[in-house]
């Protein structure tokens, strides 16, 4: 079957990589994310060389940090990461219905991530902790806040993608761009695993 005909027909079981098309937009996006690791490795490697740089009387990331708030953002995110695997596994199904409505509850979740750590700055920026406070406070912001954009970014990507297969049908199209903002998901996923234990973990015992 040609990849017109599967435009408007049945799917077959792996639709982002049905044209060669799809393929390449898989394989450009893993070069990309490629890139994105060495950008945050950067950011990991200036935080772990300025946490302990405070300055007299501002507060450390022990004083700081309240890991039930942090602990709580992360299952929120985690469990996003598996809504958005279960949207993959319905569009390999296809099953568009049921993929849309985990993109949904990943964009819900993604949400509820967002708010929990602007609460999170607001109440350490509250306590005397801005950016502009040490090196530390500074490279906190700098490597939280770029992770929080891209959430940000996310969340915006899969809301367009609902409304671009609600609008114009699930197809090998279409499919890749689920499938790549799926990876994406999980990347910045298990970059905050990294932030929760390098940052947060690490910062909370000394």
């Amino acid at each position: 079957m040609s990849a017109h005909s599967h435009l408007d027909g049945e799917l077959p079981h792996e639709p982002e990589r049905a044209t060669l098309e799809g393929r390449n937009k898989v394989l450009g996006f893993w070069l990309f994310l490629g890139g994105e690791t060495v950008l945050f490795g950067t950011l990991f490697s200036i935080f772990l060389a300025l946490r302990d740089q405070v300055g007299d009387g501002n507060p450390t990331g022990q004083e700081l940090f309240k890991l039930g708030t942090v602990a709580i953002a992360t299952f929120i995110l985690l469990t996003s990461s598996l809504t958005s695997v279960f949207a993959i596994q319905a569009m390999h199904r296809n099953h568009v219905k049921a993929m849309q409505g985990w993109l949904i509850i990943t964009v819900i979740l993604g949400l509820g991530f967002l708010g929990l750590e602007i609460y999170e700055f607001y109440e350490y920026i509250h306590e005397g902790h801005r950016f502009s406070t040490s090196a530390f406070s500074s490279s906190f912001y700098t490597l939280v806040g770029f992770h929080g954009a891209h959430v940000l970014f996310g969340i915006v990507w899969i809301s367009l993608l609902i409304f671009q297969v609600a609008r114009k049908g699930l197809n090998v199209v279409t499919a890749p761009k689920v499938y790549v903002a799926g990876m994406y998901w999980h990347f910045i996923d298990v970059v905050w695993v990294f932030i929760f234990t390098v940052v947060y973990l690490m910062g909370k015992v000394g």
